[in-house]
């Protein structure tokens, strides 16, 4: 269902009459279409050292030296930045500009060891935020703090977490601030790394606000076309006939994912109809069956001779308070969200057939996170998924491979279109954009953890929230 409050605040009289009265204005979030500029407007990246001159000559790319007056010549050097990141081509800016307006602030923050040296780069960037384009990003780049780090430079590393996600809640005209994190010494330019900040940096990252990912090592392959991260790669995913999985279906096949669409024999009409949309094929298959995995090993042997990318979408809700809650509730929840995809793993790891850099990308939820009233079934399988992707995660590694998975906050779906208006105009404005997610902001998120690239994310979980008010 549109979300009407939204079309009303942004056009006409009524647009007027809102601003007028002082009503909450969410932005129309500028989403991802193919050849869309990666960044509308310069770029500033501030921060002191090397880690920052390579982002930005990383940005710039061949063609895209330091804007006049920026103050470095931002043109890498032979060796300094793999081949396969040229091409960038963003006006980068390493010093604000007193008349720009910024379309993205990177805020490198690599070499902090003490809280005082976050002052000058973060008030650095206050001026260049406050007149930050609409649509516009700001990244920090920073990394993880450990138990074996001097207290200083925990403290400082840590502040960014602060820093970050209160920011994100500053921004304002549908901006966003994300954080990549590296842990240990990953470099800036490894390949998870350079992926991370450019999914933030576009639009594919609409709907994800406040959220810091980590890069655990440096696998990871970046694409040679970036607008076709999955080029040839062998895609499944359960629950493919409607809403977000059609939806993840739809990018990875955009991407040039071969894709294989799954769902229930019920459900086999319109499994058929997306399927046929993306070029791929359907298998009809209740992924609680017991031979699941094998029936999937099956059907892409024959097709495509190899599977690639296994995205467990597949999910069901049977809402009830925990004091009226019936075995066959709580059962089937647990069985289709998490102990099929528990099972469907199993059969991946020991099948000899999901070595070649394997993904597999889970849908958790914020619900699994933080929780929520008349859901502890379906928490406890969201919160499950996000533990099961973190154990499962190590187990490929060997191959190359990684599992991950994203957490969905409230998405504008045929589910939430049956809550009762006033709960759904209420839970769309609970987030930092004040606004209901799409299907394929979920589908974004989704197609950067399966691709290649993200060969450095390591059991991680994605929230795809808006910055959802509630939990982390």
């Amino acid at each position: 269902m549109p979300d009407t409050y939204l079309q009303l605040v942004n056009s006409g009289p009524t647009a007027t009459l809102a601003k007028r009265l002082g009503l909450p204005r969410p932005a129309v979030l500028r989403r991802y279409t193919p050849g869309a500029p990666l960044v509308e407007g310069p770029v500033l990246v501030l921060g002191r050292g090397d880690d920052a001159d390579a982002l930005a000559r990383l940005l710039s790319g061949p063609a895209g030296g330091a804007a006049p007056g920026a103050g470095v010549e931002m043109r890498p050097t032979a060796g300094e930045v793999p081949t396969l990141l040229d091409g960038w081509d963003l006006e980068v800016h390493r010093h604000a500009a007193p008349d720009a307006r910024y379309g993205a602030v990177v805020l490198v923050l690599t070499t902090v060891e003490r809280p005082d040296q976050l002052t000058e780069p973060v008030l650095a960037a206050a001026g260049p935020i406050k007149g930050l384009r609409s649509g516009g990003r700001v990244v920090t780049v920073s990394r993880a703090a450990t138990a074996d780090d001097a207290p200083a430079v925990a403290a400082a590393r840590q502040g960014v977490d602060g820093l970050l996600r209160s920011l994100a809640k500053e921004l304002r005209g549908g901006s966003t601030g994300n954080g990549v994190v590296l842990t240990g010494e990953v470099p800036v330019t490894a390949p998870s790394a350079v992926a991370s900040l450019r999914f933030f940096l576009s639009r594919r990252s609409a709907f994800v606000d406040g959220q810091l990912l980590a890069v655990d090592s440096t696998a990871g392959t970046l694409p040679a076309d970036w607008e076709r991260p999955l080029d040839g790669r062998v895609a499944v995913v359960t629950g493919a006939a409607r809403g977000i999985g059609a939806a993840i279906a739809r990018t990875l096949a955009r991407d040039g994912a071969h894709v294989v669409a799954v769902d229930v024999p019920a459900a086999g009409e319109q499994l058929t109809a997306v399927a046929n949309e993306v070029r791929g094929t359907a298998l009809q298959l209740d992924v609680t069956a017991a031979d699941a995995g094998e029936r999937i090993l099956e059907h892409v042997r024959a097709r495509h001779g190899r599977l690639d990318v296994m995205v467990h979408n597949a999910g069901i809700t049977r809402d009830k308070l925990l004091v009226n809650m019936t075995p066959d509730r709580w059962s089937s929840v647990l069985a289709v969200n998490l102990e099929s995809q528990l099972r469907i793993n199993e059969a991946l790891l020991t099948s000899g057939d999901f070595t070649d850099e394997p993904r597999i990308v889970a849908t958790a939820s914020t619900s699994g996170i933080a929780g929520n009233r008349g859901q502890t079934n379906y928490a406890t399988s969201k919160a499950g998924v996000i533990g099961m992707v973190r154990a499962t995660a190590p187990l490929l590694v060997p191959f190359g491979g990684t599992a991950n998975a994203v957490a969905p906050g409230f998405i504008e779906t045929e589910m939430t279109a049956r809550i009762p208006a006033l709960t759904r105009q209420v839970a769309r404005r609970l987030n930092s954009l004040q606004q209901g997610g799409l299907p394929q902001d979920v589908a974004e998120a989704v197609a950067f953890l399966a691709s290649p690239a993200a060969g450095g994310i390591v059991g991680r979980t994605l929230r795809v929230c808006g910055q959802n008010l509630v939990g982390r």
